[in-house]
């Protein structure tokens, strides 16, 4: 049986609770309304933002993502970040934080990186050959998928649920589950709408293929590798600079 071996030194969450994403996203809408950025204005670049309040600057682009859900800020590609009028009957800017309830992406993805990549080296060591079976379809429904973001993203998701089943360990299959089903929120699809393109879905191909090889040679050690490395470059992807 695989057991936990050399984790992820990813960048670690925020350990105040008062710096969460959504208590970030109300501090920099108090600004707003405040009248320090205006109408029209670029915000200060990300690292600023994190230098001034003290934070990650991915925990700056959660905070963003809610204001621009909110409607307070457009994110313009290759220009930055601007402030919005807000539109008519739009809850007060300093409640933007309310829209997004829950862990933000990275916090969720760093959870994936640490959970899934031991889960698929117990699953090299686990799975049986109809496991695989099941696991290989969904691989293929992805492929099959390729220019079909949504029916691409249900076969990605199944890939992983059907991984984590093939432990035989129903609290892991419920671990995942509950951990994927947080991608439905607001702030994940509106992060996913910057930074989610066919190019992506084609390097998650490849990582996926990666993985299924490490499972299907009951490599552990192979799979704990390709899991983290797959979800390491979604990390990456998404704390790029705007495009």
């Amino acid at each position: 049986m695989a057991t936990i071996h050399e984790l992820p030194r990813l960048p670690a969450t925020e350990p105040d609770s008062d710096r969460s994403y959504q208590k970030l996203a109300a501090s920099i809408a108090a600004l707003i309304t405040e009248g320090e950025f205006k109408v029209g204005d670029r915000l200060p670049s990300e690292r600023a933002l994190a230098d001034r309040f003290g934070v990650s600057r991915t925990l700056v682009r959660e905070a963003i993502i809610v204001l621009e859900i909110q409607g307070n800020v457009e994110v313009r590609g290759g220009s930055g970040i601007y402030v919005c009028a807000p539109a008519p009957g739009a809850v007060a800017p300093a409640s933007a934080y309310t829209l997004s309830p829950g862990p933000g992406p990275f916090e969720l993805l760093r959870a994936r990186c640490l959970i899934e990549a031991e889960i698929a080296a117990v699953a090299a060591e686990s799975r049986k050959d109809s496991d695989l079976d099941r696991i290989y379809s969904a691989l293929a429904e992805m492929r099959e998928n390729m220019h079909d973001k949504e029916a691409n993203e249900a076969a990605d998701r199944l890939f992983h649920l059907r991984i984590a089943e093939s432990t035989g360990n129903s609290v892991l299959l419920q671990m995942v589950t509950a951990v994927w089903d947080h991608t439905k929120a607001p702030i994940w699809s509106q992060l996913e709408a910057h930074f989610h393109t066919p190019a992506l879905r084609r390097a998650s191909q490849d990582d996926h293929q990666r993985v299924f090889t490490a499972l299907l040679e009951r490599d552990a050690d192979a799979a704990r590798k390709a899991m983290r490395a797959h979800i390491e470059r979604v990390i990456s992807e998404f704390a790029q600079a705007w495009r």
